[in-house]
């Protein structure tokens, strides 16, 4: 069991239920209309919550550090976390000044998710907020969703630039995963390719989705891509753009990339050195397919994917399993409406795989990229 710090963005979600039969989002949204839903689960999101849930869940030891109000979301989000799992809201900082994050997530059955988010708290959260005793002994330091963060994507990451090089200083391994930047909002003005080139040479570990990525770095292609395809730009795309786009994140100075391709499965891309593992890791270019799955949600997918991945990643296995693990955290974690509920211990999840859990086919296949 190794000890994983997950640090950075933190809310609480409200996902209401749909009824099944529910296709056309633009009908929920008509003014003066009323849409009866059924209930809502109310449950703890964000990177922080998602990752470092699953990673317990998994059976590592984890602590959350990120920063809530002082008020009634706030205390429930306290009242989740301390529910899930003895002192997993031990980290939170409470800050008299700021609300508590919250998303209403529109998950209707075979619809892609919908977010309306207040970052709250979130936005004041910085490096002086993380204290040495949280860290004592703690093998990896995670940070998710810096778009979300106005104190870490101010001044090109420089916040979170000293944050990796402290955790770095005393022995840890860092990892990083991003969301979806709204073009419309005070992050989609950033120069993110400047954040990265800042921020991944500090960084073991990158963990992003193709259409984030993509934003960032080719805005262009992207936004050709959406053009075409909408939101599902996965469609529109071949296994030498998501390769080369994995390459210039390598050449950026972060070593091990991981690309989130949704429904499509994960992509591996290493560096011609990989500090603190063996030769197996070094210069992989590989696919990974979903495993089937009764989806009953997809919030919080792709953060128990990294979970799964980050849990292999620090307690030493193969590439090739690593990526096989984060692809089955990913997909169980889609049979329960929330986020992490379905998640199992590392051990049943590999029982399920040994068992002949069937994977979809995948868009990309399995096999490595020559």
């Amino acid at each position: 069991m190794a000890k994983v710090v997950v640090a950075g963005h933190l809310c609480l979600d409200i996902i209401p239920e749909f009824p099944d039969g529910t296709s056309d989002l633009a009908k929920l949204l008509v003014p003066g209309s009323l849409t009866e839903v059924g209930e809502a689960t109310v449950a703890t999101g964000g990177a922080v919550s998602n990752t470092g849930q699953a990673l317990a869940r998994l059976g590592e030891e984890v602590v959350l550090l990120a920063k809530i109000g002082d008020d009634e979301f706030g205390r429930v989000v306290r009242r989740i976390l301390r529910r899930a799992g003895s002192g997993l809201d031990g980290g939170l900082i409470v800050d008299a000044d700021s609300s508590t994050s919250y998303t209403l997530v529109v998950n209707p059955p075979g619809i892609d998710r919908t977010f309306l988010h207040s970052p709250g708290a979130n936005h004041t959260f910085c490096a002086r907020d993380i204290d040495d005793a949280a860290l004592e002994g703690a093998d990896l330091f995670h940070f998710g969703y810096p778009p979300l963060m106005r104190s870490i994507y101010e001044r090109d990451g420089a916040e979170l630039k000293k944050t990796f090089d402290r955790m770095r200083s005393r022995g840890m391994a860092t990892s990083l995963d991003m969301t979806f930047v709204d073009p419309a909002s005070e992050a989609g003005k950033v120069d993110w390719l400047a954040f990265l080139e800042n921020v991944l040479p500090s960084t073991d570990v990158f963990l992003p989705s193709l259409d984030e990525i993509l934003f960032m770095v080719d805005r262009k292609k992207y936004n050709q891509l959406v053009a075409g395809f909408g939101e599902n730009i996965v469609q529109g795309v071949d296994a030498a753009l998501v390769e080369r786009t994995a390459q210039k994140l390598i050449d950026l100075g972060v070593p091990v990339v991981v690309v989130k391709l949704g429904e499509h499965g994960l992509y591996l891309r290493t560096a011609p050195s990989v500090p603190g593992r063996d030769l197996a890791w070094v210069g992989i270019s590989r696919f990974d397919s979903c495993f089937l799955a009764d989806v009953a949600g997809t919030t919080g997918a792709g953060d128990c994917t990294i979970a799964g991945f980050l849990a292999a990643y620090i307690n030493g296995t193969s590439p090739e399993e690593a990526m096989t693990i984060a692809v089955a955290t990913g997909a169980a974690s889609t049979e329960s409406l929330d986020a992490v509920g379905a998640v199992p211990s590392l051990g049943r999840l590999r029982s399920r795989i040994a068992a002949g859990w069937r994977r979809l086919p995948g868009k990309f296949g399995m096999e490595p990229v020559a």
